[in-house]
């Protein structure tokens, strides 16, 4: 089994294009790189500040990975439609109130995307004038995150409607592989 069939969810595979699969395999992987070296700097940043001789740059490092991690997480929570469980009711109905919900939702996200995209950018092009300290780093590069995340989560709701208006959002799971869990014999 591959690193991408690990990452990458068959779950509602009706709604997904292939194509975007090493997209999702990418940004999972970015996500991981982000938590663990998130994990790490705060550690980092607690032995030094203890031990009297700070890295006052951890911080930097630490904020920077904690926010493209929060973004590039929901644009993957996106695609995998692991966010907010707005689908909970979605998935409660069927047929034409079914579709209608599912609809309703994933505009109500592609309008949150497109603010995403467009304040963000509006964001992005201020933070040229701020500097992050003690790099002196445009704050810029903080808020690049947040377009991008927005691009990511519009690109991926696409996707859903196109991919749910064709072979419609109601499509029962598979079963999970039976030989992926082997059974345990009774005691005897």
């Amino acid at each position: 089994m591959s690193i991408s069939d690990k990452l990458v969810l068959e779950r509602q595979r009706h709604l997904k294009w292939r194509a975007l699969d090493q997209l999702e395999l990418v940004l999972m992987i970015v996500c991981g790189i982000c938590l663990l070296g998130f994990s790490l700097s705060v550690t980092l940043d607690i032995v030094t500040r203890t031990i009297g001789h700070p890295w006052l740059w951890l911080q930097e490092v630490t904020s920077t990975l904690f926010i493209y991690g929060i973004f590039v997480g929901a644009a993957v929570a996106t695609r995998r439609n692991d966010h907010l469980y707005l689908t909970a009711v979605a998935d409660a109905l069927h047929g034409r109130s079914r579709l209608v919900v599912e609809l309703v939702v994933r505009f109500v996200v592609l309008a949150v995307a497109a603010c995403l995209v467009y304040f963000g950018y509006l964001n992005y092009m201020r933070g040229f004038g701020s500097f992050r300290l003690p790099s002196m780093t445009p704050i810029a590069s903080l808020y690049a995150a947040i377009p991008l995340s927005g691009a990511l989560i519009f690109l991926f709701t696409v996707e859903q409607l196109v991919n749910g208006c064709r072979h419609g959002f109601d499509h029962p799971e598979p079963d999970r592989d039976a030989r992926a869990t082997p059974e345990i014999e009774p005691w005897r």
